[in-house]
Order: C-alpha cells, then sequence, then structure tokens
C-alpha cells in the first residue's frame, strides 16, 4: 500500500500558487487528489 503524501504550498497573492499546483497536477491521477484551497476553509465575515 502507498503511503499518502501530504504538498503544502503557500504564498503572497501571485506568486504563482495556483500555476504550481496545475503543473503538479498534471502529472497525478485525478482520484488520487484532494486540494483544499485557502478559500475553502476561511469563515465569511
Amino acid at each position: 500500500m502507498n503511503k499518502p503524501v501530504l504538498i503544502g504550498i503557500c504564498g503572497g497573492t501571485g506568486s504563482g500558487k495556483s500555476t504550481i499546483t496545475e503543473e503538479l497536477l498534471a502529472g497525478i491521477p485525478k482520484e488520487r487528489v484532494v486540494i483544499i484551497e485557502q478559500d475553502s476553509y476561511y469563515k465569511d465575515q
């Protein structure tokens, strides 16, 4: 059984987080990936 891998990507606005994420995802089957975007866990004020 393969062990899960956690990859954290952080950076300021416009630093290329989405771009590098898209490049990483290009080589991984979609059913094996979970993406938690920053906007997904902030409570709306």
